[in-house]
């Protein structure tokens, strides 16, 4: 157990073990009891830290949310390589830990319905706009007639490989976030929006 001289290291230690938890079973499952045992201290330190456990996870949200809002700053002032053919996922799947619970815990977020997953899908999407605007003043992307809606579909596309691996992986035969994958999806995706999706002369009605 963490002893008081302890508790700058153990606040990070607590929510970093409720991330991890609250990703792979959802909030809902996880005690402050269990929280406590695989952060090696007392549940009253867990309560002293964070007062509730729904303030704790006010707290894991916040870290998650503020973790991609670092990644899509980066990628917007051109420190990140989005420029590969990659997708922003991708790309921060690059800049996390290989066992990171982030990505996980993003899913159960953005699926719960939760207003905290809301909140995020909403700076998700003000990082996109800001970042396909930048990358189209530098003449990366081309900004469209709809700013909005093109940064919705950039944003979209993302999640759908975050949100979906498992059963993408499933039915591609192929992780589209590991290495293979990733350039196999990247190959299709830049020849769809180089030479489009319909066949010369067709149109739409």
């Amino acid at each position: 157990m963490c002893s008081a001289h302890d508790d700058l290291t153990a606040k990070a230690v607590i929510r970093d073990r409720a991330l991890e938890l609250f990703a792979l079973h959802g909030s809902d499952s996880v005690t402050v009891r269990q929280i406590s045992s695989a952060a090696g201290v007392s549940p009253g330190l867990v309560i002293h830290h964070f007062g509730t456990k729904e303030r704790l996870r006010a707290v894991v949200d916040a870290h998650v949310a503020s973790i991609f809002d670092g990644l899509f700053s980066r990628a917007a002032d051109g420190e990140l390589d989005t420029l590969d053919g990659a997708s922003f996922a991708e790309v921060f799947l690059r800049e996390l830990p290989s066992d990171s619970p982030v990505p996980r815990y993003l899913r159960r977020l953005l699926l719960s319905g939760d207003p905290a997953g809301a909140e995020v899908f909403r700076r998700w999407f003000a990082a996109s706009r800001a970042t396909v605007a930048a990358l189209a003043v530098r003449g990366v992307l081309v900004p469209g007639r709809d700013p909005e809606v093109r940064a919705a579909f950039v944003m979209v596309n993302d999640l759908m490989l975050l949100l979906l691996r498992d059963r993408l992986t499933d039915v591609l035969g192929v992780d589209p976030l590991g290495p293979e994958g990733a350039a196999r999806w990247a190959d299709e995706v830049l020849a769809i929006y180089r030479d489009g999706l319909f066949a010369s002369g067709t149109e739409l009605r």
